[in-house]
């Protein structure tokens, strides 16, 4: 009896460090620089993107995006660095899906719980594609490569088509998200807006283009899945860069392309801005 209230007491106590340190100002602070990484890591996708428009050349997805970074000057401090934010947000948002919102209602705290989780796994991936390049292990054509391979791998296990399409769908719809909250403004309520009217417009027209470009990128991306699953050629299922290729093989491509690069760039310009502007919700 004794032994088992120890034990509970005990690991009460680790729970409460464990939410004590995520709470902390330091991890907050390398958590911010998270976003500003993320934000430069899509401002270089954008940059490839319109590259690739005009020239065919470049791997325009976020691979692609940390090969440019590597090659800069300070690029081994510049790797560590963003990958030490990127992983100090994914780590932000698990404490967020373990701790936060437990006086919500049910349904909304599901939802944000979800939410901050999917962001994790999202932040997890940017900091291991980071720290493989930091390493000397990484090339720019891994997340084409590795979005294919899995492809394949998934599209010979038992329902792995099935899988692989509501993936493909799940990612589209994920994109359809993000251009209506682009349109709606509804990043906003994630802000603690400027105090100058100029500053609030620039901040609103870098949000509404940047998330409109980046739910058209993964409407992209999770049609060429669906569609290349369907059709039983997985091996085209290629990430964001076959997304962004496919859109400039279309009529008037190599515009649209464009677009979506400028869009991706004022994306990135935003997440850095939200470095400085975004609540953290603690």
């Amino acid at each position: 009896m004794h032994r088992g209230t120890a034990i509970k007491r005990e690991l009460k106590q680790a729970v409460d460090t464990a939410e004590n340190v995520t709470n902390s100002r330091t991890l907050e602070l390398l958590a911010r620089a998270g976003f500003a990484a993320s934000g430069i890591l899509h401002l270089l996708v954008g940059a490839i993107a319109i590259r690739l428009a005009f020239t065919g050349t470049g791997n325009a997805d976020f691979s692609g995006a940390v090969a440019e970074l590597a090659g800069q000057p300070a690029g081994p401090f510049l790797l560590w660095a963003s990958f030490a934010a990127c992983a100090a947000l994914a780590l932000w948002q698990l404490s967020d899906t373990i701790f936060d919102y437990n006086r919500l209602p049910m349904k909304e705290k599901a939802g944000k719980k979800a939410k901050a989780g999917a962001q994790a796994l999202v932040f997890t991936g940017l900091a291991l594609t980071l720290m493989s390049f930091a390493t000397g292990t990484g090339s720019g054509g891994d997340n084409q490569e590795t979005a294919s391979d899995l492809t394949v791998s998934l599209i010979k296990a038992p329902g792995g088509v099935a899988l692989l399409v509501l993936a493909g769908f799940a990612i589209a719809v994920t994109g359809v998200v993000y251009g209506i909250r682009g349109v709606k403004k509804k990043f906003e309520k994630h802000l603690v807006m400027p105090a100058s009217s100029s500053a609030r417009t620039a901040v609103t027209v870098l949000g509404v283009t940047g998330y409109v470009a980046k739910g058209t990128v993964l409407l992209l991306t999770g049609l060429l899945i669906a569609i290349a699953t369907l059709q039983a050629h997985p091996e085209d299922s290629t990430g964001l860069d076959g997304g962004l290729r496919a859109l400039r093989d279309q009529p008037f491509g190599i515009y649209l392309l464009a677009a979506v690069g400028a869009g991706l760039i004022c994306y990135g310009v935003f997440m850095m801005v939200r470095a400085k502007l975004g609540k953290m919700n603690r």
